[in-house]
């Protein structure tokens, strides 16, 4: 063997080492920004609600940050060019969103305007947080292997999912603890927004640990964004991102009024309102790896298409009741569909778009997705002052979300195509597959998180 071969051995088993290395980092960094967000992102409109913000504020401070930074996202090649690699535009747009959280904890002092300065500074912290996801995608996409992602995926979300419901749960018992005067339920709103702020500054930490392999965007692998909706209708990825386009239109109808119909309407208390929230995500933490192994063997359009006809179900079943054991139901059939078309969806946009038009594609969907966002969320708004039919005015808005999601994935998950070779299965058995084997799997594992999968990872 001469010199040359042995070189590169040791260069491939050094690349090996360095990216196992950085699967792990992955998942500390994610299992602190998920911290973040159950600290603070996930309290952000309960936080809207305590200055007293109307109905339209709530639609907008839930829908227009998320809407503009994700059509931020356009300029995403850009940036990296600018930055030099993508690693670097995702600590420094991290470091940046987590320090969002001082101007939004001192909203509180800036008189009548304060709620419109929480949606100026929740835009400026979801613009750094959403900016980074292209680049983001493109990098995890170069270090996971093709045929891992699922399993990956799913066990890095399952370790998310547990930091987000531990955060929550923390964050709705401190401001449990910090009822009373409104002096002393904003002390509670800025320690939990003080441990968000501490979580993502240990998210960068980890993210600066990551190896990054060499990257560099062609020109000729750019297309442009009117080119991209021309063919859309086409192309397997288009379709994708029209469908996921409409169905979030019809999520953010409904998605910003949760919040209000159960601490206004409902009268529920930070903690059982907490504790409603969390019945999602534990179920969801606990389905996640479940759901990625069956999108690796049956196909992420399999699993899309499933969840897909199951979530239309869950705004009208809130419809039905206001017992808080009836939400904590719905919210844990919420959290179970959610985890498998997330998976799904996440998987589906690495089958169908090759690594070097990654980006750009992730960020042409983002554009598209941040319309949906903004423009759902203000026709729910209008739909919740115009509503005579319910008790509560959001109770019309939930029906005609779920009808709308309904009408998305009939229209366009037939016209899905599976890319990749996969076992054949039926929904049916698809569904008892994975609800028989999360009580072991998501159980188990969800129980030990940070067991050591080392073959997950190679």
């Amino acid at each position: 063997m001469d010199s040359g071969q042995i070189g590169d051995d040791t260069s491939d088993r050094r690349k090996d080492y360095q990216v196992r290395k950085s699967l792990r980092y992955s998942i500390f960094d994610g299992a602190f920004a998920a911290s973040m967000i159950g600290f603070g992102e996930s309290f952000f409109v309960a936080f809207g609600l305590f200055l007293k913000a109307t109905t339209l504020q709530v639609g907008l401070l839930s829908s227009l940050p998320q809407a503009l930074g994700s059509m931020l996202q356009f300029f995403s090649n850009s940036l990296i060019r600018t930055f030099g690699s993508r690693k670097r535009l995702v600590v420094i747009a991290a470091l940046l969103q987590g320090l969002m959280y001082v101007p939004v904890s001192l909203v509180f002092f800036f008189g009548e305007f304060r709620v419109r300065h929480l949606i100026l500074f929740a835009c400026l912290y979801w613009a750094f947080g959403m900016i980074l996801g292209p680049a983001w995608n493109s990098w995890m996409g170069d270090l996971v292997s093709e045929d891992r992602r699922g399993a990956y995926f799913g066990r890095r979300s399952k370790i998310t999912g547990t930091a987000t419901f531990a955060a929550t749960l923390a964050a709705g018992y401190i401001l449990q603890q910090h009822g009373g005067s409104i002096e002393k339920q904003y002390t509670g709103f800025v320690l939990i927004f003080l441990l968000a702020l501490a979580s993502r500054m240990i998210s960068v930490l980890f993210l600066l640990k990551k190896y990054e392999p060499t990257y560099e965007v062609p020109r000729e692998a750019e297309f442009g964004f009117l080119e991209f909706l021309r063919q859309a209708r086409f192309r397997n990825y288009g379709l994708f991102v029209l469908y996921l386009g409409l169905m979030n239109f019809a999520v953010f109808m409904s998605a910003p009024f949760f919040t209000p119909y159960m601490l206004q309407d409902l009268r529920l208390s930070y903690l059982t309102f907490t504790m409603v929230n969390a019945s999602a995500i534990i179920v969801k933490m606990l389905s996640m790896p479940v759901w990625g192994l069956a999108a690796d063997r049956f196909g992420a359009r399999r699993v899309l298409s499933l969840t897909g006809f199951l979530m239309p179900l869950v705004p009208v079943l809130w419809l039905l009741s206001g017992d808080v054991v009836w939400l904590m139901t719905i919210q844990a059939y919420a959290g179970f569909i959610w985890g498998g078309f997330e998976i799904a969806s996440f998987s589906f946009i690495f089958d169908t778009t090759t690594p070097q038009k990654r980006a750009t594609c992730v960020a042409y969907y983002n554009m598209i997705n941040g319309l949906a966002l903004i423009s759902g969320a203000l026709l729910g708004s209008a739909i919740a002052r115009m509503n005579a039919v319910f008790w509560s005015k959001y109770l019309l808005v939930f029906l005609v979300s779920g009808l709308l999601r309904i009408v998305a994935s009939l229209f366009f998950l037939p016209r899905l195509r599976e890319v990749r070779a996969v076992e054949t299965i039926g929904y049916s058995r698809l569904f008892l597959k994975v609800v028989t084997s999360m009580p072991t799997m998501g159980l188990v594992y969800g129980l030990i998180p940070f067991r050591k999968k080392r073959e997950q990872e190679e």
